[in-house]
Order: C-alpha cells, then structure tokens, then sequence
C-alpha cells in the first residue's frame, strides 16, 4: 500500500507542477504533510534545503529522497518515476502526433525553423562552457581538453559518454 501511496502523492503533484520546478514543492508539501503525515513541516523543510544543495531537478531529488525514507530503494525509484511519469506521457504523445503527421507542410515548416533555432541555442551553450573553462582553468587546459575531446569525438568515432569520463579524470588528477 505505501508504494502506490508514494506513486500517488508523486504523480499527482507531477500533473499539477508540470515541469518539476519550485511550483511543485507546494504540491508535494500538501501531499507529504498533510495528506500522508509522512513528514513533519520543519522536516520536509530540510527535505526542500537537501533538494536545492543537490544539482538536478528538485521534484525528483525529493521524490527520491521521501520515498527511501518511507519504502527503501523501490520507494525512491517508484517516487522518482511517479514525479517524472506524467511529463514522460505527455512526451510519448506529442512525439506520436508529431510522428503521424511527419509528412504535414505545417510539421515540415516547424521544423524548419525550429532547426536554427535549435542550433543557435546550442552554439550560445557552447560559447558559455567554453569562456566558464577559460575563467576557471586557463587557455592551454581549455584547448588541451577541446583538442583531445575533438580527435576522440571525431577521428576516433569513442562514445561521448567516454569522453566525459575521460576528461572528469582529467580534470581530477591534472586540475584538482
């Protein structure tokens, strides 16, 4: 019974706080406290300050969090999947209607301009990184690191996720 009570205080603030930001935490409040009584108010406070010191979407580090507290590890994965199910639904079936009407003019169009759009973003991204690595390590690590990532990403064919492992130890060894 605890589990689906984890997956419904989860996925019911999911739907109501759609995108998992500080709109939920009320929600999930209103569901761990209240509803539930799983939590008191000063110690889903500290739940919120743990959420907020750790990266990543504070629903899910909450989610995960309370239900290890209340049902172990398959509390925190049913937590974390209950948070994040119901922006997964509504993917899957705009990615279907999208998928059924691929060969729409209207789609084609959209997806024309949202192309640039897209790369532009991701162009201002890479800006960013690269002048936050100039400001924090220097030029010469910086162009070592984009020089090395680039013959493995490009020459070598070596998976990205390898490539990021490579330069966190790197990073470790040479730079911390």
């Amino acid at each position: 019974m605890i589990y689906l009570q984890i997956f419904w205080a989860f996925f019911i603030s999911g739907i109501l706080g759609y995108g998992g930001g500080p709109a939920s935490i009320p929600l999930i409040e209103k569901e761990v406290v209240d509803r539930y009584g799983w939590f008191t108010v000063h110690e889903f406070s500290d739940v919120i300050a743990l959420g907020n010191a750790l990266p990543g979407p504070i629903a899910t580090k909450m989610a995960g969090y309370i239900g290890f507290e209340q049902a172990g590890i398959l509390g925190a994965i049913i937590g974390v999947f209950a948070s994040v199910a119901p922006s997964l639904i509504l993917m899957l079936g705009l990615l279907s209607i999208l998928k059924r009407h691929k060969e729409s003019p209207r789609v084609k169009r959209m997806t024309v301009v949202v192309r640039p759009i897209i790369a532009v973003l991701l162009g201002m991204m890479a800006y960013d990184f690269f002048f936050t690595a100039y400001e924090g390590i220097g030029w010469i690590q910086t162009l070592v690191i984009g020089i090395i990532s680039y013959f493995l990403l490009g020459k070598l064919k070596v998976h990205p996720a390898y490539v990021i492992a490579i330069a966190l130890v790197y990073g470790a060894f040479f730079l911390g």
